[in-house]
């Protein structure tokens, strides 16, 4: 039985980022090769991936759930989660970067940073989480170092620091040179592993050149690499090193290393660069008051993943401080239940093996809570803490579910709520006109792989409607002086309130702004606050159909009081009613979700689907033709992406491929 670590400064817990079809999977099936956690490289083609396991995720080529695994490498600890590529899953993304402490972002050698690997990118510095870059595919025809990272510079704002030149291009790619230590990498044909080298005579004078870039862009970066750039006119190794690493933690550059997953060339130095310049949980600011990661402190831990399996409820946890033990009562501050600690499991994506102690600084599974959803602090009974949630994305596509067989209605329900449970990112909610079971989710692909599971795990044969995109409503034009007052006398206390208000809408993106241009004390703060609160009661439902309102900004300008009958209920009332009466009486629209679509197509059939995408309502916003492959960039409704990719199969013979990104809401026709 292996036991944790004890030092946290020794563990390393990083995501793998990346658009999808990046090779983000190869990379972890690399690592867990390499590192000796697996005998036998897994191939996402071949369906043999240890992370990519659910039937689903081989039957469709693709990662859709974070399958969290762990190695050693290098006297360490690394505990990775291979994360979804596809905008669907970005939940999955957004509920492992909550628990991370670095990543490694993927990005493919031919087409550079990607629609999905910018929105990761973006996901990730919201939560401050440090990265290196790791360029794959090195070994494609077109493939290029220089062009990838110069979209990197471009579309995701960040200084690259490339610290490796690769030796030869596509299929003649073998190896790189560390510009680091000036010192060749060789991979040799079905080679495990590298032999060091000399730098090639033929790249010694580029190896150099890069060397000094390297440095200089550094010591810009850096005030102790700049002291002794400025003194020494170069930057020893060891200095280069701690600032690449400096930097590395603050985000303020991105250090690049280049390879070939598939061929197994670049991983063992990715490895090396993940326990240099990525941070431990020692390394990170503490989550409360605590010195960070210590085990001696209180238990502390956030739950970010529940998974039902044949032998259980497991509930993937990391440990922020202290140390858990098998058999440990835990406190649910979200619920305010204790649970006990049954058995804790290091996981192997569905394999596991058994711990007795997790420490802080540790990603492990717990069996025994019952109730703990992710998102929620597990902790020292004795010592409470609330931990901030992961952010659910709100749905915008449903569909209407049903059992085909009216005795599995509540098997249906109940499996239902084990999927919400799972994934927070599916709502599930009754339509209280038509009484249908409505599932709500983050797109098509989403909401199919859903339904799968109702199938394959459930056993549940369900039919499905026609999915339905989330519409809002917005004010184009507003009104001014609008004056409500709600009296109540009907015996005893009355109910008094008299606002008014200004209705515009927002300057940018703020769904909802509410503004107090009262003055002289004419409405009390207390029940300003009201009004407020009535405000936003009356957004859930617009007039034009019933959708959420977005993009109002409401204005009291005057009020006044009655000294007994006035109440903070009267004014939310109040300031209901009317911000109803003045929407009805704004000149408002109906707004639909759009998605920015990047199509990539042989060139032959550019007009094909350009033609299509036009019937579809889209905005073609960009258009490049490159060694016979076009990519088309344009904003389509999402209702109208419904059916796209068998008619884009249709139209390419197969050939062509889609992603899609939310790119917010716009008028509907």
């Amino acid at each position: 039985m292996r036991t944790p670590l004890t030092t946290t400064h020794a563990v390393r817990n990083l995501g793998i980022l990346a658009h999808v079809d990046a090779g983000k999977t190869t990379v972890t099936e690399r690592i867990l090769f390499l590192t000796g956690a697996t005998h036998k490289r897994g191939e996402v083609h071949d369906g043999t991936t240890v992370t990519d396991f659910d039937p689903q995720e081989r039957d469709r080529g693709i990662t859709i759930f974070a399958a969290a695994v762990s190695c050693d490498w290098a006297g360490h600890r690394i505990n990775l989660i291979d994360t979804p590529g596809h905008v669907d899953f970005s939940d999955e993304v957004e509920r492992s970067l909550r628990v991370l402490d670095g990543a490694v972002a993927v990005f493919d050698a031919v087409a550079g940073v990607e629609p999905q690997s910018e929105t990761v990118w973006r996901q990730a510095d919201r939560h401050g989480v440090p990265r290196i870059a790791f360029v794959n595919k090195l070994d494609r025809a077109g493939a290029e170092l220089d062009g990838a990272v110069e979209s990197i510079r471009t579309r995701l704002g960040t200084v690259p620091l490339p610290v490796q030149l690769p030796i030869g291009r596509e299929d003649g790619f073998t190896g790189v040179v560390d510009l680091v230590r000036m010192r060749a990498y060789v991979w040799a044909d079905g080679a495990d592993t590298y032999t060091v080298q000399p730098v090639p005579d033929g790249l010694r004078d580029e190896a150099r050149h890069r060397r000094r870039r390297l440095e200089e862009t550094v010591a810009e970066l850096h005030p102790a690499a700049l002291e002794e750039f400025c003194a020494d006119s170069a930057l020893s190794e060891e200095t280069l090193t701690g600032a690449l690493r400096d930097l590395t933690l603050t985000g303020e550059a991105v250090v690049v290393l280049c390879g070939s997953a598939y061929r197994n060339r670049g991983v063992e130095p990715l490895l090396d660069a993940v326990v240099a310049y990525l941070p431990a949980p020692s390394d990170m600011p503490p989550v409360r008051g605590e010195t960070p990661a210590d085990p001696a402190a209180p238990f502390t831990a956030l739950a970010f993943k529940v998974s039902a399996t044949a032998t259980g409820r497991m509930t993937y946890v990391r440990v922020y401080a202290g140390t858990l033990t098998k058999g440990d009562t835990v406190l649910d501050t979200t619920t305010g239940r204790t649970e006990r600690i049954s058995r804790i499991l290091r996981v192997q994506a569905d394999r596991a093996t058994e711990l007795d102690a997790a420490r802080a600084g540790d990603i492990v599974a717990v069996v025994g809570p019952k109730t703990a959803r992710a998102g929620a602090t597990l902790c020292a009974p004795d010592a409470p803490v609330v931990l901030e949630p992961p952010t659910t994305a709100d749905p915008v596509v449903s569909v209407a579910v049903e059992a085909r067989r009216s005795t599995d209605t509540g098997r249906l329900a109940t499996a239902l709520a084990r999927l919400s449970e799972e994934d927070p990112s599916l709502v599930v909610r009754s339509d209280p006109e038509t009484g249908q079971t409505v599932l709500s989710g983050l797109g098509e692909l989403h909401l199919e792989v859903a339904v799968e599971k109702l199938r394959r795990d459930r056993g549940l044969e369900v039919t499905v409607g026609r999915p339905q995109v989330a519409y809002r409503e917005t004010v184009t034009k507003g009104v001014t002086g609008l004056l409500y007052r709600h009296v109540k006398q009907d015996g005893g206390a009355g109910q008094f309130a008299h606002v008014v208000i200004d209705v515009e809408p927002t300057d940018g993106d703020d769904d909802f702004a509410f503004v107090s241009a009262v003055t002289g004390g004419r409405v009390p703060q207390e029940y300003i606050r009201a009004v407020e609160a009535g405000c936003r009661d009356a957004l859930v439902e617009g007039p034009l159909g019933g959708h959420p309102v977005t993009g109002v900004r409401v204005t009291l300008t005057d009020g006044a009081t009655h000294p007994k009958d006035s109440s903070e209920l009267a004014f939310r009332t109040a300031g209901r009613f009317a911000l109803r009466e003045a929407l009805r009486a704004s000149a408002m629209t109906v707004l639909e979700p759009v998605a920015e679509v990047t199509v990539t197509v042989p060139a032959e059939s550019v007009g094909a689907v350009l033609g299509d995408l036009a019937a579809r309502r889209g905005r073609v916003t960009d258009s490049t033709t490159r060694s016979g492959t076009a990519v088309v960039s344009a904003t389509v409704p999402l209702a109208e992406l419904f059916g796209y990719a068998s008619r884009l199969r249709g139209r390419t013979q197969g050939r062509g491929t889609f992603t899609t990104r939310p790119a917010g809401y716009a008028p509907a026709p």
